[in-house]
């Protein structure tokens, strides 16, 4: 530990050194104002060396509070010769990435259960227990037989539910003894809004002035603590099975498009891929409609949103650093905003074709004559009637 005297002088030490360099570089720091963020960078490296060096010295057992109570006959007869603490680890800085990227891979899949994926699965293999649909021994038959054999050993559709209640608020039952997260949504929307309007900010500003080298308008200081609150509300909600849960859940994704784009069960539906396999099942069995590629692109981006936040970017303190971290998800923080605005403002197209509804036939009339009759059947050839 450093002795009070020297941490005391330390920030007159810095203050006269900086006064000093600025007044040598006037004129330059005029002409170009990097030069102030690059010269307290490097005034910043000093101090943490300086910090460093000094945390590594040998204390005295009780912290140095033996010398400052003046026991010992070594005990300094002076105030500023006793030894302090210059602090302690930041809070930021305690942060996993593991945690935070297993929330990054479950927001990912409940965007796509939220889709419906797993209750387009449900309603195929309740399907192909009834023998409705005319697949016997293909891919899609036996892919829909090991699928059910291994929901058995794995995560039921509570569980999902519960963990995502828990970890980003989305549901109502968190499971119990457990909270569900509500701040989480408004931590989130606020971090990918801040960041899309400083990128908006730093275009502004490149275009409108006439030395791009100049600092932009938008500030690095609002993004940071947004990132920083949204990190820490995951931190205090990912414990638990989610990790596991999201390893397995993510196996169970990946084997459902499998099975939705396999050619025996895409021929019952006409269907060209796993995704139009979503569409037409939600359509033709529960009358719904869902923006499958807009719910797509928010979970990819919110994914790689989540992920930027595992790193240790955030704790980036100087500005051009910090921009060239921040644009990497910077279009993605853009493509959430306008697909969750395309969400509110806009509704689903349904399938281009009619698609047959099972149940019985509608009542009434029909304007076909040859579907005249009340209850809908065709006429009989002769020797029938």
């Amino acid at each position: 530990m450093p002795n009070t005297r020297d941490y005391d002088q330390r920030n007159d030490r810095i203050a006269a050194l900086l006064q000093n360099t600025i007044e040598k570089l006037g004129p330059e720091l005029a002409g170009n104002p990097q030069l102030a963020e690059i010269l307290n960078r490097m005034v910043d490296d000093q101090i943490n060396k300086f910090d460093a060096s000094q945390s590594a010295k040998e204390s005295s057992p009780d912290g140095g509070l033996s010398e400052l109570i003046g026991l010992g006959k070594d005990a300094p007869a002076n105030l500023g010769d006793t030894q302090i603490s210059s602090g302690v680890v930041d809070y930021d800085d305690t942060v996993t990435s593991d945690r935070i990227i297993a929330t990054a891979d479950l927001y990912y899949i409940a965007m796509h259960e939220m889709l419906g994926v797993f209750k387009v699965m449900h309603k195929l293999q309740e399907l192909f227990r009834a023998g409705t649909l005319r697949i016997s021994n293909g891919e899609g038959a036996y892919g829909l037989y090991r699928f059910d054999k291994h929901n058995l050993l794995r995560y039921r559709q509570r569980d999902r539910r519960q963990a995502y209640a828990r970890v980003f608020g989305y549901g109502s039952y968190p499971g119990a003894g457990a909270r569900a997260n509500q701040e989480f949504h408004g931590l989130f929307v606020h971090f990918i809004s801040e960041t899309a309007k400083f990128w908006r900010d730093k275009r502004i500003s490149e275009v409108i002035r006439q030395n791009a080298n100049d600092p932009t308008f938008g500030s690095i200081a609002i993004v940071r603590r947004s990132g920083l609150d949204l990190r820490n509300n995951l931190k205090n909600s990912s414990y638990g099975y989610v990790n596991v849960l999201r390893v397995e859940t993510s196996q169970t994704l990946a084997e459902a498009f499998k099975i939705l784009n396999t050619p025996d069960l895409r021929a019952q539906f006409g269907a060209a891929n796993a995704w139009e396999m979503i569409e037409l099942v939600l359509w033709q069995y529960f009358g719904k409609t869902v923006h499958a590629s807009t719910i797509n692109r928010m979970a990819v981006a919110g994914r790689e949103i989540i992920r930027w936040l595992a790193e240790p970017f955030v704790l980036n303190k100087t500005r051009t650093d910090f921009e060239a971290l921040l644009y990497r998800i910077a279009e993605y923080s853009e493509e959430w905003i306008s697909s969750e605005e395309g969400m509110r403002f806009s509704r689903p197209t349904p399938p281009p074709r009619s698609i047959y509804q099972p149940g019985p036939p509608p009542r009434g009339t029909r304007r076909d004559p040859v579907f005249a009759r009340s209850n809908g059947l065709m006429p009989g050839p002769n020797f029938m009637e």
